[in-house]
């Protein structure tokens, strides 16, 4: 039985695969109370005009769901107390929309920092520019003995612009705080109006960590609001696509979390491997990043005839790599620098839902990957870890190189004939869909109107994992920060929308 069918008595439409709830604004408060308590994460939270919705998932049924409320006089129930991720969430959609959250208690901006040339500007009418105070409001409170560092927006390297305010006693963080939206892209509007095939490249540059992931979930809320089947061909080319780059993005954590403990063998090597998956895809697929190669209805282009070889020598030289890669990881210096950093508390990850590498680190099971017909007999057993550090994060990403590096030997040999996209047509509908990234899950919602997007909402995992870093910092010393940060992957380019 679904914690869905409390549901059964509301008013309901399609939102191909699942459903789309249409509730009160009481119904929705008490949704969140009695669902919060079922295994039953929040996903994302976004809005229109006139509404507000929510992506729902239950974990033990692996359905999904869409609910959504009325705004009332510019407001709605804030669902934040049940679900703790909701704040992010609810700061964002004040910020686009004008919408405020009810009993939230953080009514302060999120993307916009006070330099747009209106306010609200995804309302039907967007308010006057309103000029916000700088430097951004923290709520961190400073006690006896203790300062606070600010961290960004501007780095040292070519990194995401993201504000991290840590307080410190002594050399502990005792708290922590992120503020985002330096680099806000207006990717919705720049999408509304547009056919799918046309927005593709939008949610292709979300991130650019996991370019195929969100292209592959916006083609298929598109998809499944049209009720496109994509041909075979298609599908097994995008899920190679996406098992490359999770390899990739895989890789980089590793690279990166060696180089910050000073073992450069590792980083060298994992550097080495990323050049190789990239020259491979750019030969296979005409991009380094096989960015705008997975369109709605398909892919833009067929692979190319030389590809299957090309895919083999990669995968023999990760093969050859990896017992070098885990020797490096077991070495008794890695390993002790490792453990205990940066570690992720199970109850915590699941009531922000967060999945990917760090719920699986923590113990939580979910991978996305289960929810798809592309992966039906080709996903075998999800890895999981249970001590949540920073260790477990750096051997499971191992353990899933080697997962997509043995899906990615059968597909080669599995590829079938025929066409590699379908026509799209001109139709009404709303959808969902989702993917696997090297971060986690993916997800978009799409609403279309005689083949016109009138909504859509790209979820990017980093809702969740940066709200579980400002948690995880806390006690940890301050130069584990850096350590901590890209082990668990955060990323703000997908959250600045």
């Amino acid at each position: 039985m679904s914690a869905f069918d409390t549901f059964q008595s509301t008013q309901a439409e399609r939102c191909d695969p699942w459903l789309h709830h249409l509730l009160t604004q009481t119904e929705w408060s008490a949704m969140a109370e009695t669902l919060a308590g079922k295994a039953v994460r929040l996903l994302a939270l976004w809005a229109e005009a006139d509404q507000v919705h929510a992506l729902l998932l239950d974990e033990v049924e692996e359905a999904a769901a869409v609910v959504s409320c009325p705004v009332e006089s510019g407001g709605y129930p804030s669902v934040s107390a049940a679900w703790p991720g909701a704040i992010l969430f609810e700061r964002m959609v004040a910020d686009l929309w004008g919408h405020r959250a009810l009993g939230g208690g953080d009514d302060r901006p999120w993307l916009d920092h006070g330099h747009w040339p209106m306010s609200h500007p995804l309302a039907d009418r967007p308010g006057m520019a309103v000029a916000k105070a700088e430097p951004p409001e923290f709520r961190l409170d400073v006690g006896y003995g203790e300062f606070q560092l600010p961290v960004g927006p501007v780095r040292e390297l070519i990194e995401d612009a993201d504000h991290l305010r840590l307080t410190l006693r002594a050399d502990r963080i005792v708290q922590a705080e992120c503020r985002l939206g330096y680099t806000h892209k207006g990717t919705q509007s720049l999408m509304l109006g547009k056919s799918p095939r046309t927005a593709a490249r939008f949610a292709s540059r979300l991130v650019g960590d996991a370019t195929v992931a969100h292209s592959i979930a916006f083609a298929e809320a598109a998809e499944a609001a049209l009720r496109v089947e994509v041909p075979p061909r298609a599908r097994i080319l995008r899920v190679i696509m996406a098992e490359i780059e999770r390899i990739a993005g895989h890789l980089l954590a590793l690279g990166t979390t060696a180089g910050l403990v000073g073992v450069s063998a590792i980083e060298r090597r994992c550097a080495r491997l990323r050049e190789v998956l990239a020259t491979t895809s750019e030969r296979a697929f005409g991009h380094r990043l096989m960015m705008d190669c997975v369109v709605p209805g398909g892919v833009a282009i067929d692979i190319a005839a030389e590809a299957p070889e090309v895919l083999r020598e990669m995968l023999d030289i990760i093969d050859a790599a990896l017992p070098n890669l885990g020797q490096g990881h077991s070495h008794s210096a890695f390993a002790a620098r490792l453990s205990g950093v940066g570690v992720v508390d199970p109850t915590l990850a699941a009531r922000l839902a967060v999945g990917g590498i760090v719920g699986r680190s923590a113990g939580v099971p979910f991978d996305v990957r289960r929810l798809s017909s592309m992966y039906r007999g080709i996903l075998g057993e999800v890895p999981l870890a249970t001590t949540g550090d920073a260790l477990a994060r750096c051997r499971l990403r191992r353990t899933e190189i080697a997962e997509s590096a043995r899906m990615l030997a059968a597909l080669i040999e599995a590829l079938p004939d025929g066409p590699f996209a379908a026509a799209m047509p001109m139709d009404s509908g709303e959808g969902v869909g989702n993917a696997e990234s090297a971060r986690g899950d993916v997800w978009c919602w799409l609403r279309l109107d005689h083949g016109q997007i009138v909504g859509v909402f790209p979820r990017d995992p980093g809702w969740a994992l940066w709200k579980l870093a400002e948690t995880t910092l806390v006690g940890a010393s301050i130069d584990d920060a850096p350590l901590i940060r890209h082990s668990l992957g955060l990323s703000a380019s997908g959250m600045d929308l």
